[in-house]
């Protein structure tokens, strides 16, 4: 394969190359299940960085134009039925690739710092794994994933985030749409869940797709309002505790036991705690799991390393309370554990280790230092009416004073190149809150930030 780059006016060089290889399997120039070049070669080819072009590739992983294949590299995706397809309306599509072009920063709240994802070290246990003659790796294994693993994994959950956790409680898989659907063969499906509004909207969409029923409940500076979720008749209830997403309301103490108690009225109730990017908070030590306050067995705690390593590891965990094992033993053991052992044996070593560790302290420290860029920038600006979500996480909502909508403000940064996401996108059912634009700070360097809230500022003043 050879990529010709054409400069891109505002694009940063991942885009270009994730743009030029999209198109080219669109148009049927790279056919299915050809194999592309490794990061390694297709840096070396292009004279970039590894780190750009593993970028380039995360995003065509993330859209589904390539998949990766472990121990063999990347391949392109069947997609065949697609190359000819036209545009709906050729008008549109011009308008929206001027739009991609005239992006100078996108504020995405769902990207990870790829420059310092700790190459060097998963290339070396990588090495380490596939060199020794461990020919078990290449057998199946345990449904719920390696022991080891899912010990070190405990180990970490109750020493970082006060989870009660046993290995035999720990099941492993690739990634949360995975563990949505294990979950709803133990749990069945005649259920009704119910989530926040605003709320983590895939995880909503999956839940629907899977059957069940599900409702949202109104939240207020403190989380799910629990009288709303007793009035809902849901019988399970999905909350991020630790840092609600996208709002990045901690909740307290008290609403946590509120919700416990919710969950003690009946005997099959369940909270699904989302532990959602826990480990990043600025101010003060990480917020302790509603888990580790859960003396019924009543959550079912759910995690990733997609934020504290990198999407494309695609390892996420639950922690099953006991009563829930027995359903797993009769339900879960028929489906087969989703990550491979190779990769299962990888991350075992990276955590114990202490590069894991290691790796959380250096992008703390870092977002940390994006956190308070972004922040400076924005008390810089005139017309702030609150921020909310800061000190945690990798993003922040913002409220402007006037009458501007979403829509307006999404499309006057957009006009002057910089990409910001409305709250609306999270919203389920009636609106019930002001207008306000999420931004996200976790790709951008600090002066990539700071260029961006000036263009902001500028547009909104």
């Amino acid at each position: 394969m050879i990529l010709n780059l054409e400069e891109g006016s505002g694009k940063s060089l991942y885009e270009r190359i994730y743009e030029y290889i999209k198109k080219e399997i669109q148009r049927g120039n790279i056919r299915c299940k050809e194999r592309l070049p490794s990061t390694r070669q297709l840096a070396s080819q292009l004279d970039v960085s590894r780190s750009t072009a593993q970028m380039a590739y995360e995003q065509l992983l993330s859209e589904g134009y390539i998949e990766s294949v472990p121990c063999r590299g990347y391949f392109v995706c069947q997609m065949e039925e697609l190359y000819h397809l036209e545009p709906l309306n050729a008008v549109e599509e011009v308008q929206d690739t001027n739009e991609a072009e005239t992006c100078l920063y996108d504020l995405t709240p769902n990207g990870i710092d790829l420059e310092h994802f700790p190459y060097a070290a998963w290339r070396k246990l990588s090495r380490e794994v596939l060199q020794d003659d461990q020919r078990a790796l290449f057998h199946l294994g345990d449904p719920k994933g390696e022991y080891s693993l899912r010990s070190a994994i405990g180990t970490y959950l109750h020493q970082a985030r006060g989870v009660n956790v046993s290995p035999s409680q720990v099941i492993i898989g690739a990634g949360n749409d995975y563990l949505q659907m294990l979950l709803s063969r133990m749990l069945g499906t005649n259920r009704r869940i119910a989530m926040e509004s605003p709320t983590y909207r895939h995880a909503y969409d999956i839940f629907e797709r899977l059957g069940y029923e599900c409702c949202t409940v109104s939240m207020d500076r403190y989380g799910m309002n629990v009288k709303e979720l007793a009035e809902s008749k849901a019988d399970i209830a999905y909350v991020m505790p630790s840092h609600q997403y996208p709002m990045g309301i901690v909740m307290p103490v008290r609403r946590r036991q509120e919700l416990l108690g919710w969950a003690a009225l009946e005997e099959d109730r369940y909270i699904i705690e989302d532990d959602y990017d826990s480990e990043f908070r600025y101010i003060g030590k990480p917020i302790p799991s509603l888990q580790g306050s859960d003396t019924r067995q009543k959550v079912i705690y759910i995690g990733t390393f997609s934020k504290s390593i990198a999407p494309s590891i695609r390892i996420s965990y639950l922690v099953l309370p006991v009563p829930l094992l027995e359903r797993y033993e009769q339900v879960g053991r028929n489906f087969s554990c989703t990550v491979s052992r190779t990769d299962q044996r990888m991350l075992e070593l990276f955590m114990e280790r202490g590069y894991f560790e290691r790796h959380l302290n250096k992008m703390r420290a870092l977002y940390k230092s994006k956190h308070d860029v972004l922040l400076g920038e924005i008390r810089k600006m005139k017309g702030v009416r609150r921020i909310l979500g800061e000190r945690s996480g990798v993003h922040i909502v913002l409220q402007m004073e006037g009458n501007r909508t979403e829509q307006e403000l999404v499309a006057l940064a957009r006009q002057a190149g910089v990409r910001v996401y409305p709250l609306a996108e999270y919203c389920i059912g009636s609106r019930k809150y002001e207008p306000m634009v999420i931004i996200g700070y976790a790709t951008l360097t600090e002066e990539e930030i700071q260029n961006a809230v000036r263009i902001l500022a500028d547009v909104w003043g």
